[in-house]
């Protein structure tokens, strides 16, 4: 059942990194440790459901995942330098009847602010990052906040910038991670499901560019254990490409991210304001579990075939326990929620307490 969401949509990116979270993530209820039985890339979990890279802003919010028992928290992408947010509304709900498969993504969604049930939302942030040195101070007292069975993840990326090269852009992507590891958190996450240079997509489809990123990840941050953040694959010859690159660079592989399709309102007209880019904007929540479980079950299946040992974090439409249990059954070693965790608190509960043996 819907609640009032910890991230408060009508508010502003800046408003709610100053005075969130919100509603049930302040409520005052601190759920239980829980006895460590789930090993993740080194770390001991209470439970193997997390919530991904988007909606945890800041420590503060980071702190009330962890306190609703949520045992891995991603805290929010970031950069090696400023950037701005895109402008207000960041996140809208759209009404898609059944999937959002890849077809129906190539025409415009309506989106408005009437979320219910089953919930999808659009988000359109543009990975806006504070300083270096605001968020690193924070992610360290973030990661702090972790209790026994519990694990930040920190996520970074590079940046695209005009003029830029490859080169330039490797570097800078390499620079996040050696900053992302002096957080002191235990897992880094490479956000490679955001856009490349050249506005040719999403880096993760460029698997040339991926491996290139990958190395230069690897040679900055030493042994710290690595997950690759990456959207839908169509292709298997891809997954498996990709599989080689995390056998050599990373220790998981995260899938998916969203769904990208136009944005539009009642007039049909653009509904995310600003950049003309804005027209599309990635969609999550239930309508993209398909993808997501989807994924899943194919990279097991590459797992299997290759030998691999790196690690799989399902993500995409887990808004029910029946959902997390159906990625488990998939093949995720973890499991994890944004839009269902951001309109139920209580989602880590419901989910461990009907099925406690994960």
């Amino acid at each position: 059942m819907l609640q009032a969401p910890f991230y408060d949509p009508a508010k502003s990116y800046y408003e709610n990194l100053e005075k969130g979270p919100f509603n049930g993530f302040i409520d005052g209820v601190v759920l239980p440790e829980g006895d460590p039985r789930f090993e993740f890339l080194g770390q001991r979990l209470a439970y193997p459901l997390g919530i991904p890279a988007g909606p945890l802003l800041d420590s503060k919010f980071v702190k009330g995942a962890f306190d609703k028992g949520f045992d891995i928290a991603v805290y929010k992408t970031v950069r090696t330098n400023e950037f701005p947010c895109h402008p207000h509304p960041n996140v809208l709900a759209v009404h898609i009847d059944g999937d959002l498969t890849l077809e129906k993504a190539k025409k415009p969604l309506v989106a408005d602010k009437d979320y219910r049930e089953p919930l999808s939302i659009t988000n359109s942030f543009g990975v806006p990052s504070r300083p270096a040195e605001e968020w690193l101070a924070d992610a360290e007292k973030a990661a702090l906040y972790a209790r026994k069975g519990q694990a930040m993840v920190m996520s970074f990326m590079g940046t695209v910038k005009e003029g830029q090269t490859a080169d330039e852009f490797v570097a800078d992507f390499a620079q996040a991670a050696a900053l992302a590891a002096r957080t002191g958190a235990p897992i880094l996450e490479a956000n490679l499901s955001c856009p490349n240079i050249g506005n040719e997509g999403l880096v993760c489809y460029n698997l040339h560019m991926t491996e290139r990123v990958c190395e230069a990840i690897r040679a900055k941050i030493k042994k710290l254990p690595l997950i690759l953040k990456v959207g839908y694959y169509s292709s298997d010859a891809d997954i498996e490409h990709l599989a080689k690159i995390a056998g050599r660079y990373a220790h998981a592989i995260s899938a998916i991210n969203t769904i990208s399709a136009p944005i539009v309102n009642e007039k049909g007209e653009q509904a995310l304001p600003g950049s003309p880019m804005r027209m599309r904007s990635g969609v999550c929540g239930t309508a993209i579990k398909w993808a997501g479980l989807d994924m899943t079950r194919r990279l097991a299946a590459v797992r299997t075939k290759t030998g691999g040992t790196w690690k799989i974090v399902g993500v995409g439409g887990v808004v029910t326990p029946k959902d997390f249990k159906e990625y488990r059954e998939a093949g995720a070693d973890v499991v994890m929620t944004a839009t269902g965790a951001m309109w139920n608190p209580y989602l880590a509960k419901e989910i461990k307490d009907a099925y406690p043996d994960a």
